[in-house]
């Protein structure tokens, strides 16, 4: 899972070198690159790799306008090619607004998945509906010949549902403990179940998360691990903190948050950015970098929540626990100063031991 940085392309090719199966470019239009021109550059330059938005924000565009940037990847990655999409809860947020509601989302999965399959689908915008379709196919500008999965960005129950009733997957946030991950499926099914399927067969379950292998007798909360770990943590505080703001009671609150929560609330409540364009300061750094002021809130439980961490054979117990549970895919999302360094150790010293 990595930050686009369109002219650190080559990364996505180090993924494919280190023996990956799957890149995705994680998309937020204020924070990074654009995640389908980096796509289209590590498509050009890498030939087994899948690749794709990790997840593709679904409040910025048309679902023509998205169906039409996948299909112009796949024609450079024919068969290798992804969706992740999401109801964009970051890159709404920077710009002031909330995730695209769960009935608005569903029915942007209904024409991406007509206007994917090729078909000639009906759509909606600015209160008008009609019909459109790929035109032109003849002319070889995008590729629909090669299936395109597309795979949900979901964590809340209903949105979970709607990955099972609609999806070709699921990604979702740091779930590998076997009974999150149990109860995250659970959602799943019966999402699938009430729009009368299943799942279907190779649905692939993706958990982001991040993965440092300690050194001897390291702890922790060591400046090494801080910086193979501080924005992926700083990220799942701030979403965190969004929830929280919706219904601030304490059991909304993540128990490895709870110990320094009411002192992060206190470092919000002080920011210089105005309450009426804070979120802007919220997200800053945003599965990126850390902020130094936000370093204090770096604790061993907040690590741990969202991180696959310790020794070798720790870390292997962690992934096989999670795969046991229903688990296909781990997306390993770390700071962008220091990606290669997570992608490599983990290649190199976890994987062989899997």
């Amino acid at each position: 899972m990595i930050a686009p940085k369109i002219d650190d392309w080559e990364v996505f090719k180090y993924a494919e070198e280190l023996g990956y199966d799957v890149a995705w470019a994680c998309d937020s239009q204020m924070l990074w690159s654009d995640c389908y021109a980096t796509l289209a550059l590590a498509a050009a330059n890498t030939s087994r790799i899948s690749l794709g938005p990790g997840v593709a924000a679904a409040g910025t565009r048309l679902a023509p306008v998205t169906a039409h940037s996948i299909a112009s990847i796949a024609k450079l990655a024919p068969g290798r090619t992804l969706l992740g999409i999401g109801t964009g809860h970051t890159s709404m947020r920077v710009m002031g607004g909330k995730p695209m509601r769960p009935g608005d989302f569903e029915e942007y999965l209904r024409v991406l998945r007509g206007l994917l399959d090729g078909a000639e689908t009906e759509v909606s915008h600015a209160g008008r509906r009609g019909y459109t379709r790929f035109l032109n196919r003849d002319q070889g500008f995008v590729d629909l010949e090669h299936p395109i999965p597309i795979i949900v960005g979901a964590n809340g129950p209903r949105a979970l549902g709607i990955a099972g009733a609609m999806g070709d997957g699921l990604v979702t946030i740091a779930t590998t403990r076997p009974d999150d991950v149990q109860a995250t499926l659970s959602a799943v099914r019966a999402g699938a179940a009430d729009s009368g399927r299943a799942l279907p067969d190779g649905y692939t379950v993706t958990s982001m998360t991040n993965a440092v292998v300690l050194e001897p007798g390291e702890p922790v909360t060591s400046d090494r691990v801080a910086s193979l770990t501080d924005s992926w943590v700083g990220a799942a505080i701030h979403f965190a903190y969004e929830m929280w703001q919706v219904c601030q009671d304490e059991t909304t609150v993540p128990p490895p948050f709870r110990s320094f929560w009411e002192e992060y609330c206190a470092y919000v409540d002080t920011m210089e950015t105005p309450p009426d364009r804070r979120y802007l300061q919220i997200h800053d750094g945003h599965a990126t970098f850390l902020p130094a002021a936000e370093r204090r809130f770096l604790t061993e439980d907040a690590i741990r929540a969202v991180t696959l961490i310790g020794t070798v054979d720790e870390i292997v117990e962690q992934v096989k626990a999670a795969e046991s549970a229903g688990v296909t895919e781990l997306a390993i999302q770390s700071p962008l100063a220091t990606a290669r360094d997570v992608m490599r150790d983990f290649a190199e010293k976890v994987r062989p031991c899997l």
